[in-house]
């Protein structure tokens, strides 16, 4: 797939709909179309990474940007205090289907585990 067929850069470019919740310089966080808890938002780079692996090696610092905005949007949901879940899914086995890094805040409902 290349990064003009990427759903994700695509929502980025604004090619795409989006209900955008945060905007920082380097990341976009939008509502997950299909949630699977109250709270359920991708934060995702600007910039295009496959995966969470990708994204550690490639560009130092915006791993951490991403988990700041993700913690920022928990804020945000209001589900902070009482906790909530970030998910990255690293490959198809793990259950990735949008091959653009992106984390999932999930919250609003106790999260049991192990998770699926």
């Amino acid at each position: 797939m290349s990064e003009a067929d990427c759903l994700f850069c695509r929502i980025v470019a604004g090619e795409i709909p989006a209900q955008v919740v945060l905007e920082t310089e380097r990341t976009l966080a939008f509502r997950d179309v299909n949630p699977q808890a109250p709270t359920h938002v991708l934060v995702i780079p600007k910039d295009h990474y496959r995966d969470a692996a990708a994204l550690a090696a490639a560009d130092h610092g915006l791993a951490d940007e991403v988990l700041r905005t993700a913690h920022t949007v928990a804020e945000q949901e209001g589900v902070a205090e009482p906790g909530y879940r970030i998910v990255f899914n690293t490959g198809p086995e793990a259950g990735q289907t949008v091959f653009h890094v992106h984390g999932h805040v999930l919250g609003g409902r106790g999260l049991t585990w192990p998770p699926g």
